[in-house]
C-alpha cells in the first residue's frame, strides 16, 4: 500500500468515526433528561464530542499527504456512513431515491480517486 492510500484510509476512518458520533448524538437526543445541563453534559454527548475531536485529528494527519482537493470528495462518504448507520441503529428506512443518491456519491468518489 502506498503512502497516499494509507492517508486516504486515515481520512475515511475519521469520516466514519465522525458519522458514528453523529448517530450517538442522535440517540442521546432521543432520551429525556432531568435538566438542560444533564442534556448536554452526559457521558454519551461528551464521548461523541471526543470522537469528533479524534476525527479532526485524522483529517489533519491525512491532509499532510493527500491533496487538498481530495478531502471534500472523501468527506462525502460521510453521507453513506450516516445512512447505513441510521438504518442499522436508528431503524431508518433507505428509500429508492436515497439509495440512488448514495450510489451516485460512491461512484463519484471512486471515479475521482482513480
Amino acid at each position: 500500500m502506498n503512502e497516499k492510500a494509507l492517508f486516504m484510509l486515515i481520512f475515511i476512518f475519521g469520516v466514519f468515526i465522525s458519522s458514528a458520533s453523529q448517530i450517538l448524538l442522535k440517540k442521546s437526543a432521543d432520551k429525556e433528561y432531568p435538566n438542560k445541563i444533564r442534556e448536554y453534559l452526559n457521558p454519551r454527548v461528551i464521548f461523541a464530542y471526543t470522537v469528533f475531536f479524534a476525527a479532526t485529528l485524522c483529517s489533519i494527519t491525512a491532509y499532510k499527504k493527500i491533496p487538498l482537493s481530495l478531502g471534500p470528495i472523501l468527506e462525502s462518504s460521510g453521507y453513506v456512513f450516516v445512512a447505513v448507520l441510521s438504518y442499522l441503529f436508528l431503524k431508518e428506512k433507505i428509500s429508492k431515491k436515497k439509495m440512488l443518491g448514495l450510489s451516485v456519491i460512491i461512484i463519484g468518489i471512486i471515479i475521482y480517486s482513480i
